[in-house]
């Protein structure tokens, strides 16, 4: 509650004071570093703490396709709805741009190369894991901390058992670090709403007020029909508990912007309200974190849509299929942090469309960005609860876990 009034006070304040408001910038920026600094470690320790736990369990590979296929399928999934959405709503069809031609810009042409598949395999394999961590590059991250969790899991139990132990304190250590933390979250917030609007503004808004409305319809369908329907039909968890207690980390995932800076809280959540074992937790999340866009995947599709009835280019099939490809393999390639989403470049070049109207939507990147973060982190939650289905280990560790809260409170 205190982030959600302190995201209103913020675009109050920003709408008031324009660009004056920058003043607060800083204040979102110490939050933002504070999560950040803590982020790059628990991904680590968390990634290897779930692969080891998951190693020996008899369903390991199933959870791993599972989880997988679900991200595959679900970005799919959401370009498909954003296209079908763009041409029933056509939210380019009568846009008059010609105000804003100062902001049309050739400079992204260069930025929408889309590696092959033999450099992103590569890409995604460090040389150097050191090198990696520092340059908090996610992916590479991943892959080295799930080869050491399932190669610990390997090793005779009586070693193993005081290793996993020891992660799963460091997973508890910043967790706790990360709610001191969050206790900032308010005051963060207040700062990035107040800049955000204060920069921006709503003018620009106003021209492409259609889109932008085609859009969060996208978003409510997909998150609040989509996602409930898996939910209801592939989990144990019932909807309606599972959308009260999302509650809090979409909160923060509009705030920050930020998949990755929303993690501890999803984690949390995840664990302790949507009773989801910590083995699949710490396996899926921070996984989802990284590369489940579900939200990007439907940006991507509706901004394609949309250039092309603005500047009227007729979408073959062809151009359709480069688009969700296209989309699809961005959004999963797509970092949990915030920012200007030059992968939609990638997915405008595939299906031929011009790009140069793209600056237009690069002045608002950051109210779509909260907006997508929102329905990124559900789906990522939605995974966890589907794919807990699969973990014959997990009612044991969430009995485990109820009992051992049970006997600290009695104590």
């Amino acid at each position: 509650m205190q982030v959600v009034i302190a995201m209103i006070i913020g675009a109050a304040v920003g709408a008031m004071m324009g660009e004056s408001a920058a003043i607060f910038a800083p204040l979102g920026a110490l939050f933002i570093h504070l999560i950040k600094m803590l982020v790059i470690p628990l991904v680590a320790v968390a990634i290897i703490s779930g692969a080891a736990s998951l190693g020996n369990s008899p369903a390991a590979g199933k959870i791993g396709i599972t989880t997988f296929a679900f991200f595959m399928l679900t970005s799919a999934a959401a370009v498909g709805l954003a296209i079908l959405m763009g041409e029933m709503f056509r939210p380019g069809v009568g846009v008059d741009l010609t105000s804003m031609q100062s902001m049309f810009s050739n400079e992204y042409a260069d930025k929408g190369s889309v590696p092959g598949v033999v450099e992103t395999i590569l890409g995604m394999i460090p040389t150097n894991v050191f090198q990696s961590l520092g340059e908090a590059n996610i992916l590479q991250i991943l892959v080295f901390c799930l080869f050491l969790g399932i190669g610990l899991s390997k090793i005779d139990r009586a070693r193993f058992e005081p290793i996993k132990n020891m992660l799963d304190g460091l997973v508890d250590a910043f967790v706790w670090m990360i709610n001191i933390v969050m206790y900032l979250a308010p005051i963060g917030v207040f700062g990035l709403m107040a800049e955000a609007v204060g920069t921006f503004g709503f003018d620009v808004l106003g021209v492409v007020m259609k889109l932008f409305v085609v859009y969060v319809a996208a978003i409510l369908i997909f998150g609040f029909g989509f996602y409930p329907l898996l939910i209801k039909t592939m989990s144990n968890v019932p909807v309606k508990r599972f959308l009260s207690a999302m509650k809090r980390p979409q909160a923060v995932a509009l705030s920050t912007a930020s998949s990755m800076a929303t993690l501890p809280v999803t984690l949390d959540t995840v664990e302790k309200e949507l009773k989801v074992s910590n083995s699949t937790a710490a396996f899926v999340l921070p996984l989802g974190a990284t590369i489940n866009m579900s939200g990007n995947a439907i940006y991507y599709g509706l901004v394609a849509v949309f250039f092309a009835q603005v500047f009227n280019v007729d979408l073959s099939l062809g151009a359709y299929i480069a688009i969700i490809l296209t989309a699809t393999i961005g959004a999963i390639g797509q970092a949990g942090v915030p920012g200007p989403s030059f992968l939609v470049v990638a997915v405008l070049l595939a299906a031929g469309i011009p790009i140069e109207g793209l600056p237009l939507l690069f002045a608002l990147d950051r109210i779509f960005d909260m907006i997508r973060t929102a329905l990124n982190i559900t789906g990522d939650a939605a995974c966890a609860v589907i794919v807990e289905k699969y973990n014959p280990n997990s009612q044991q560790e969430v009995e485990s876990a109820a009992a051992a809260t049970a006997e600290q409170q009695l104590s």
